[in-house]
């Protein structure tokens, strides 16, 4: 840039320099006047780039400052720049050559008081209540008798040495540690990480589901235990389908996880108590129990045989229920040979007069009778007539057995197809076809057929059968000494005849 004048003191006589000359020239002279400056204001805009640095404007009710943190410096901040909370900066003064502007280098940030951290606490706390993350439907009962427990903790300090000593004296149990930052710039992060980490493991896989999830830390100030009011780790308890315990700080300590977790409880070791019962109570209890059901069973035992007794009480005496029907048995039985004889005596009367109307006089008269009574007949019945009805009875004869061999034609005929297809499929399936292909069936002397080695014994005598029903006789394992034959049995002699007594003799 030139500046060119014709009068002797004006801008002619100055030193030309370049844009470039310039902007560092005042860049020097603002870092060696103001140096490390502290300022206090109310973070406006904040953007995070992928870099990693952090560039916002610090501002308060007449001016605005832009600012810049380091990427190095961002990762140790104790809290995360949030637009519209009020911090204390520290810092050295610059200028930005590319863009004509001055800025504060910030190297530490902390919240102006405790004030402004609870402002920001409850604007968030009310965000995530709207969205209902608090709601106590969301809450989930815990089981009773847990198998794992996943810690989400500091695995260095003293919360989980507290914790698994509480669990190994109340109810021993496989305890899962996922090591985490309690406090600083990666607390956040790392809790969430850990809390969806247990979330995602598959049950039956080769590391266990946990059935309870806690996440500890000891007591601080509220700039520690901010990692715990993170909105991203709100979220990831929130979603958490494992039920979760918060035991962060001490009981006076309250952070927005206390309100997203299924049970608060005041300190790591209370946490510890709630999350598995007292082994040492659950013995007594099933003792108790099993004290109480024997006591049980032995009253409902004794009531049982109380019934039992006052049943057989009023149940009458068995002698006397057998007694009446003993002494008609004994009324029966003596008037028995009288019954006898009487019957006797009445069968003997039907015979004779069977016989006597057996006699041939009396069969003789009967056959004339009926000779008379045939005359009678052949004489009304003239012989034309019966020819005709001879002739119509055999023509009514020849048409019912006509229908009739129809019938039975259109019966028998899908039987008798029927009965064909089953000859062949039992022809296909008999074993004459196995026995045609060059095998054979070996039976033992009653006919069963021997299907293994164990069961042809040496010296039994088989019949074995080859295709076209052949039939040879052999011995397993060499000669044996057939049988001797079978004696004849001789056949009885008939007795005597009796002889029959003449029904018709006088």
């Amino acid at each position: 840039m030139v500046i060119e004048r014709d009068d002797d003191n004006g801008p002619g006589n100055l030193t030309e320099q370049t844009v470039s000359e310039l902007s560092g020239a005042i860049k020097r002279t603002v870092e060696e006047r103001f140096g490390l400056v502290r300022v206090r204001g109310e973070i406006g805009r904040v953007s995070f780039p992928r870099s990693g640095h952090v560039y916002l404007s610090l501002k308060d009710d007449r001016a605005v400052m832009d600012g810049v943190i380091w990427k190095g410096v961002a990762a140790r901040l104790p809290v995360q720049p949030e637009e519209g909370l009020e911090v204390i900066v520290n810092g050295k003064l610059t200028t930005f050559p590319g863009q004509s502007k001055y800025q504060i280098v910030i190297e530490s940030m902390e919240p102006a008081g405790t004030g402004a951290l609870m402002a920001m606490l409850e604007a968030r706390k009310k965000a995530l209540t709207a969205e209902g993350l608090f709601a106590p439907e969301r809450k989930r009962p815990l089981p009773a008798m847990p198998k794992t427990i996943g810690v989400v903790t500091s695995p260095s300090g003293a919360v989980i040495r507290d914790i698994l000593h509480r669990l190994s004296e109340r109810f021993p149990c496989e305890v899962l540690v996922w090591p985490v930052a309690v406090q600083g710039q990666k607390c956040a992060s790392e809790v969430a990480a850990a809390i969806r980490g247990f979330d995602a493991i598959a049950p039956g896989g080769p590391v266990p589901r946990p059935d309870v999830l806690i996440v500890a830390r000891g007591g601080g100030s509220i700039e520690d235990l901010w990692g715990f009011n993170e909105e991203i780790v709100v979220r990831a308890a929130a979603e958490c389908r494992i039920p979760l315990i918060s035991a962060v700080g001490h009981e006076t300590d309250v952070t927005l996880i206390d309100h997203a977790a299924d049970l608060r409880a005041p300190t790591p070791t209370a946490a510890a108590e709630k999350a598995v019962p007292v082994r040492v109570e659950l013995l007594a209890s099933v003792a108790d129990r099993g004290a109480r059901r024997l006591r049980a069973m032995d009253r409902i035992m004794r009531l049982a045989a109380q019934r039992v007794e006052q049943t057989r009480r009023l149940l009458p005496k068995p002698a006397a229920m057998i007694a009446e029907r003993r002494q008609r048995l004994d009324i029966a039985g003596q008037g028995l040979p009288r019954a006898l004889q009487s019957g006797l005596a009445e069968h003997r009367a039907a015979f004779a007069t069977l016989r006597a109307a057996l006699r041939p006089s009396a069969m003789t008269g009967r056959v004339r009778e009926a000779r008379g009574r045939l005359s009678n007949a052949a004489t009304r019945l003239a012989p034309q007539k019966l020819l005709r009805l001879t002739t119509e009875r055999a023509t009514r004869l020849s048409t019912s057995r006509s229908a009739l061999q129809r019938t039975a034609t259109q019966m028998l005929t899908p039987r008798r197809e029927r009965l064909r297809s089953l000859s062949r499929t039992l022809e296909a399936m008999s074993y004459h076809r196995v026995l045609d292909r060059g095998f054979a069936v070996v039976r033992d002397a009653k006919g069963k057929i021997i299907t293994t080695a164990k069961a042809a014994k040496p010296g039994a005598q088989v019949a074995i059968e080859f295709a076209g029903k052949q039939q040879v006789d052999a011995v397993i394992g060499g000669s044996a000494t057939p049988p001797p034959p079978t004696p004849a049995r001789k056949k009885p002699k008939a007795p005597p005849k009796a002889e029959t007594p003449d029904l018709f003799g006088e």
